[in-house]
C-alpha cells in the first residue's frame, strides 16, 4: 500500500496541474520582506514618534520605550529599573492604582512592561477605538507618577516574588544570576536585570523619585504607535498630550563604561541544588547590535542552533545523545553583547562530555567554512522568522522601537535582512574566529548539590563599574489628584468591527476533510494534519504512548530519515512539529506560502509512511524520560501533575501527557503502532491550512499530497466513557529544596460541548483570568504574596478540570492556599456585578480576536474545535455566545462548578514552613516526600489519604 501512495504522489509532483500550482504560488528563495511604512517626528521636548498604520486590524497598540534599564541600576541598588517598572503600573496625578488595567484589560486588551539591559518598556493592545484614551494615560505616567509608601511596598515584595520564582525553576540561577556575572568584568550588565533581594530591600521611595526625574523624561523615550488609526487625529492626540510634558534642564547620565576584551578563558564550576541533570554554558563577548558584523553572526546563530538539523542539535542531542537540550542565545546589546551557548545533559552524561562537545562544534565554525545548503537554509530561517515577527501589530511596533533603541536605526532590521542575503561562507568563518576564539570564552559547568561537594564562588566581579544615583535638583513630588481635580480619560470612539476570518470546507475523495482560511497580508502558511487518538487512550502502565507516537512521526519515515526531514524542511526556512493531547494528535508545518508545495509532500509522507524504527524509539524514549526527570523537580510543573492525577484518580485524563519513567520503559513498538493506526486515517482526519493560500489552490495541493492517502484497516477507538473524579484530597510533595511554594487547588470539571462552556469561560476569566481576575488582586495586587495568581478551564471532550494556582514564598503556602479556597466560594456565594462581569467578557472577546489574528493562532483554535468535537462554525458564534453571558447563568455555574468542596489541593515546596497552617486550612492532609512520589499509581503512593507514616515521616 505504502510504495502505490509514493508512487501516486510522485506521479502527482510530477504532473502539469501541481506544476501550475506550485508555479502560481511559488516565490524567489530569498523572499524580500516587505518594509514597514512608517512616519517619524520629535517634538519640541526630544519626543521621538513612530506611527505605523494597518488597517486591516481592529487593534492599535501603543508603545513607550525609555532608554534606560538594568545597566542604569543605581550602585547598590541592581534590579531598580525593573523594580521601577512595577510602580509604572500605580497612581498617577489623574489615575487611581491599577487604572492601566482598567484601560485595556477591561476593554478586551492588554499590557504589560518589560526591562532589558538597555530599555525599559511599556505596551499595550486594545481594540482601536481605545487610542486616545491610552495616549492620554502613557502620557500621565511620564509627567506625573505618584509614588507612596503602601504601593512601593507591595510592588517591591512582588519583585521579590518573581526573583524567587526564577531561581525555584531547575537552572533559573544558571540564566537569571551566573550568565552575565561570569560575561562581565566591569560592564553593569554583569549585574543581571532582576537584581536581588539584599538590593530590592536597600532600595527606598527617594530612589524611586530620583530614578523617574533623571529617566523618565520625554527626551529620553520614544513613542509607537501602530495598527488602524486616523494620521491626522493621531497626530492631534500626540500633540495634545505629549507636547505639553516638560523638557528637564540637567542631561541625562550615561553609562559609559567599556567592556575589556577577553583575552584569557574563564572556567568556573557551580553545585546547586534543584538540579536534575548537569549543564555546561560557555559565553563570548559580541559587538555592539550596530555592529556591520552582527548579520554574519545571526547566519552563524541559525546554522548552530536553529531546528534540528542545526549542528548542535544534530551533534549533541541527535547523534552523540550526549545532551537532552542543546542550544544557544544570541544576545545583541547597545554596548558590548553575549553569545551563550549551552546544553543540559543527558542522563548519566558529564558536563565535561558537553563541554568537550559545545568546543568542537565552535572550532569546526572557525576551521572551516559551513557548506552553501547550511548557508542558504540559514539565511531562509532568518527571513521567515522576520517575517513572523511582523504577523502583528505590536510585533511591527516592537520590532522598529528595538532598532531605535539599540542602534539608532529604526530601519536596522530591514538593512540587517538585506545583509543576510550577502553573507558568505568565508563571512560566517570570519566573525567565528574573531568573536568565538578559545581564550575568549567564558564556561561554566553546573552540577547538581552533593553531600560534601563544593563548588566555585560566581559572583558579580569586583571591577565592575556601578554610579550612584544622584538626584535632580528639579524633582516634583507628585501627589494625586482631589476627586473633583482629577481630568478623567477622554471616552472610546465609535468601535472597529471585529472580523472572523471565513472558514472554507472541503473534503476529498478518501474522505480527507480540507479546512482553508485565507488571508494574504503575509506569504506564510501554517498547515496542520488533525488526527485523533490521544493520550486519554494510553494504555493502564503505558501513559506517554500517544506523545510518543506522535512525536515520531517526524523522525523518519519509509524514505526519509529524521534528519532528511529537518534537513527538507529548514532548507525551505520552515519548520515541522508533532504531538499530542488528550483527545488527539497533529503534526504542523509552518513556511513561507511559496515554499508550500515543497513542504506538504513531507507533512504527508511523515504522517502516512511513519517508520518507527527501534532505534528512533529508544532515542526519544530517552530524551522524553530526560525531560520528565526535569519537569519533577519544577515545583509549578510538579504541583500541576500531582492535582491532575488527585482528580482523574483512574479516569482517561489522569496520568501525565508525556508519560512516567516506569511507563515510558514499559511501551513497546506495538504500542506505539497501534496508537498511530487509531490516530491517523483520511476518514478520521483534517488538513487545516492558514494563511496566503486560496481554497481552490488548497485543494490542489492536498489532492497532490494526500489524495492517495489510503484508508486505514485498524478499527477506530471506542469512544472513552467518563469515569468518576477521585473524592478531593489535599497532597503535600515535600521538596526541602524548593526556594519556593507552588499551590494547585483543582477540581472536575465539563465537557466542551456542555452547554454552559460559555457562562463557565467567564466565570473562571472573573475568578483568574488576567491581571484584574479576583485571584490577581487579591493574592498578588493586595499582598504582595506572589508574582501572579490565576485558573484555568480545560474542557474537553469528557469532563474536565478547572483549576486555580500560585506560586509563593513556602510560609505563605497556606495562605495562598486559603485565598484560593475563598475566592473560590465566593464565586457561589454572592452573583457577579454586571459591571465587572463586562470587563472579564471583554477579556475573553479581546483575547480571541489576538488569537485569529495569526496563522498559528487561528490554526490553533480550529484544532481545538476538531479535536474536541466541536463544530468549527462555533467559532464564528464566538463573540456572540460570550456577549449572550449574564449574571444568572454565571452565578449558576459558579455555584455548580467553581464551588471548591470537591477540589483537591496540592502544594509543592519545603513541607516544614508550611504544614502546620495548612492544617487549619485543610485538617487531613497527606504529606508525601518528593522521592516516595508515585504518578504511576492512583493514591500517588503506597500510603491512604491520611497516612500518618509519610505525614510525620518528612515534616520536622
Amino acid at each position: 500500500m505504502r510504495a502505490r501512495v509514493v508512487a501516486a504522489l510522485l506521479a502527482a509532483v510530477a504532473s502539469p496541474a501541481f506544476a501550475a500550482t506550485r508555479a502560481a504560488l511559488d516565490v524567489p528563495p530569498a523572499t524580500p520582506v516587505k518594509p514597514l511604512a512608517f512616519t517619524e517626528r520629535t517634538l519640541a521636548n526630544g519626543l521621538r514618534v513612530y506611527a505605523i498604520r494597518d488597517t486591516t486590524t481592529p487593534n492599535v497598540s501603543i508603545q513607550v520605550w525609555y532608554d534606560v534599564g538594568g545597566r542604569d541600576d543605581p550602585r547598590g541598588r541592581s534590579g531598580f529599573a525593573h523594580l521601577f517598572e512595577h510602580l509604572m503600573f500605580k497612581a498617577t496625578r489623574n489615575l487611581v492604582p491599577e487604572q492601566m488595567d482598567r484601560l485595556t484589560e477591561d476593554v478586551g486588551g492588554f499590557n504589560n512592561a518589560s526591562t532589558g539591559d538597555d530599555y525599559t518598556n511599556y505596551y499595550e493592545v486594545v481594540p482601536a477605538n481605545h487610542l486616545q484614551r491610552l495616549l492620554f494615560a502613557e502620557a500621565d505616567r511620564m509627567a506625573s507618577l505618584v509614588v507612596e509608601p503602601k504601593s512601593f511596598a507591595s510592588e517591591r515584595d512582588v519583585v521579590k516574588e518573581e526573583y524567587r520564582q526564577g531561581l525555584a525553576r531547575p537552572y533559573g540561577k544558571l540564566f537569571q544570576t551566573y550568565l552575565p556575572a561570569i560575561s562581565y568584568s566591569r560592564h553593569p550588565y554583569a549585574r543581571g536585570v532582576i537584581g536581588d533581594v539584599g538590593n530590592l530591600d536597600a532600595a527606598t521611595i527617594e530612589d524611586v523619585r530620583a530614578f523617574h526625574a533623571t529617566y523618565y523624561r520625554p527626551d529620553n523615550a520614544i513613542l509607537v504607535v501602530a495598527g488602524n488609526f486616523d494620521p491626522a487625529e493621531l497626530n492631534r492626540w500626540v500633540d495634545q498630550y505629549f507636547a505639553p510634558i516638560r523638557r528637564p534642564a540637567g542631561t541625562i547620565p550615561r553609562v559609559t563604561v567599556t567592556e575589556p576584551p577577553r583575552t584569557a578563558p574563564v572556567r568556573r564550576t557551580v553545585r546547586e541544588p534543584n538540579t536534575p541533570l548537569p549543564a555546561v554554558l560557555m559565553s563570548w563577548q559580541l559587538p555592539p547590535a550596530r555592529d556591520p558584523d552582527v548579520p554574519a553572526l545571526q547566519v552563524l546563530d541559525a546554522i548552530l542552533a536553529t531546528g534540528e538539523h542545526s549542528r548542535l542539535y544534530e551533534s549533541l542531542v541527535y547523534r552523540d545523545q550526549l545532551a537532552t537540550s542543546a542550544a544557544t542565545a544570541l544576545d545583541l546589546r547597545a554596548g558590548t553583547g553575549v553569545y551563550a551557548a549551552y546544553a543540559i545533559m543527558a542522563g548519566g552524561k558529564s558536563a565535561d562530555a558537553g563541554e568537550t562537545a559545545l568546543m568542537r562544534e565552535v572550532a569546526r565554525l572557525r576551521d572551516a567554512p559551513v557548506t552553501p545548503e547550511e548557508l542558504s537554509e540559514a539565511k531562509n530561517e532568518l527571513v521567515t522568522a522576520a517575517l513572523r515577527e511582523r504577523e502583528t501589530v505590536d510585533g511591527k511596533a516592537s520590532v522598529l522601537a528595538s532598532d531605535v533603541l539599540l542602534t539608532g536605526d529604526p530601519r536596522a532590521s530591514e538593512a540587517q535582512l538585506a545583509a543576510i542575503q550577502r553573507v558568505s561562507a568565508a563571512d560566517v568563518q570570519r566573525v567565528a574566529r574573531r568573536y568565538l576564539a578559545p581564550a575568549g570564552a567564558a564556561t561554566l559547568r553546573y552540577l547538581p548539590a552533593a553531600p560534601g561537594a563544593t563548588g566555585d564562588r560566581v559572583a558579580i566581579a569586583p571591577t565592575v563599574v556601578t554610579r550612584a544615583l544622584t538626584a535632580p535638583a528639579d524633582i516634583d513630588t507628585v501627589t494625586p489628584a482631589s476627586a473633583a481635580e482629577r481630568i478623567a480619560p477622554p471616552p472610546p470612539g465609535a468601535a472597529v468591527a471585529v472580523a472572523t476570518p471565513r472558514i472554507d470546507e472541503q473534503r476529498l475523495a478518501n474522505g480527507l476533510r480540507l479546512v482553508t482560511v485565507e488571508r494574504h497580508d503575509l506569504p506564510l502558511v501554517t498547515a496542520l494534519i488533525v488526527g485523533g487518538g490521544g493520550a486519554a487512550g494510553d494504555a493502564p502502565g503505558r501513559a506517554g504512548t500517544a506523545a510518543l507516537a506522535a512525536s515520531l512521526l517526524t523522525k523518519g519515515t519509509t524514505t526519509r530519515t529524521a534528519t532528511d526531514i529537518a534537513r527538507a524542511v529548514e532548507a525551505l526556512g520552515g519548520s515541522i512539529g508533532s504531538g499530542a493531547d488528550r483527545d488527539g494528535s497533529i503534526v504542523s508545518i509552518a513556511v513561507r506560502s511559496g515554499e508550500l508545495t515543497r513542504a506538504l509532500p513531507i507533512l504527508a509522507d511523515v504522517v502516512i509512511h511513519p517508520a518507527f524504527a527501534p532505534a528512533e524509539i529508544e532515542r526519544l524514549r530517552t530524551q522524553t524520560l530526560d525531560g520528565v526527570t526535569v519537569s519533577l523537580k519544577d515545583p509549578p510543573q510538579l504541583a500541576g501533575l500531582v492535582a491532575t492525577r488527585a482528580v482523574f484518580g483512574t479516569a482517561p485524563y489522569a496520568t501525565p501527557l508525556e508519560g512516567t519513567p516506569r511507563s515510558l520503559a514499559a511501551i513497546t513498538r506495538d504500542d506505539v503502532l497501534a496508537a498511530w493506526r487509531a490516530a491517523f486515517s483520511p476518514d478520521r482526519s483534517t488538513l487545516v491550512l492558514v494563511g496566503d493560500i486560496y481554497p481552490a489552490a488548497a485543494r490542489s495541493l492536498a489532492e497532490a499530497s494526500l489524495g492517495g492517502w489510503q484508508r486505514g484497516t485498524a478499527t477506530p477507538s471506542a469512544p472513552l466513557a467518563p469515569a468518576a473524579f477521585s473524592p478531593p484530597q489535599t497532597i503535600v510533595i515535600d521538596m526541602p529544596e524548593a526556594p519556593q511554594a507552588a499551590v494547585v487547588v483543582a477540581r472536575p470539571g465539563i465537557t466542551r460541548s456542555d452547554p454552559r462552556y460559555y457562562a463557565l469561560s467567564v466565570g473562571n476569566t472573573v475568578l483568574g483570568g488576567g491581571f484584574s481576575s479576583r485571584l490577581n488582586q487579591e493574592i498578588r495586587i493586595k499582598r504582595g504574596l506572589a508574582y501572579g495568581a490565576s485558573s484555568s478551564l480545560q474542557a474537553r471532550r469528557l469532563p474536565g478540570s478547572i483549576a486555580a494556582r500560585t506560586q509563593t514564598q513556602n510560609p505563605t503556602a497556606a495562605q495562598a492556599a486559603g485565598l484560593i479556597l475563598s475566592e473560590m466560594r465566593r464565586m457561589g456565594a454572592a452573583a457577579v456585578p454586571a459591571a465587572e462581569l463586562e470587563t472579564r467578557k471583554a477579556v475573553l472577546i479581546g483575547g480571541f480576536g489576538r488569537t485569529i489574528e495569526t496563522n498559528d493562532g487561528m490554526a490553533g483554535l480550529l484544532s481545538e474545535h476538531l479535536v474536541e468535537g466541536v463544530p468549527l462554525a462555533e467559532i464564528g458564534r464566538y463573540v456572540a455566545n460570550i456577549e449572550a453571558v449574564d449574571p444568572a447563568s454565571v452565578a449558576s455555574v459558579a455555584k455548580d462548578l467553581l464551588d471548591p468542596g470537591p477540589a483537591s489541593i496540592v502544594i509543592v515546596g519545603d513541607a516544614k514552613q508550611f504544614v502546620e497552617p495548612l492544617r487549619a486550612v485543610a485538617p487531613r492532609l497527606r504529606v508525601i516526600p518528593e522521592a516516595g512520589l508515585d504518578l504511576d499509581s492512583p493514591s500517588l503512593s503506597g500510603g491512604g489519604p491520611d497516612d500518618r507514616s509519610s505525614r510525620t515521616g518528612s515534616v520536622r
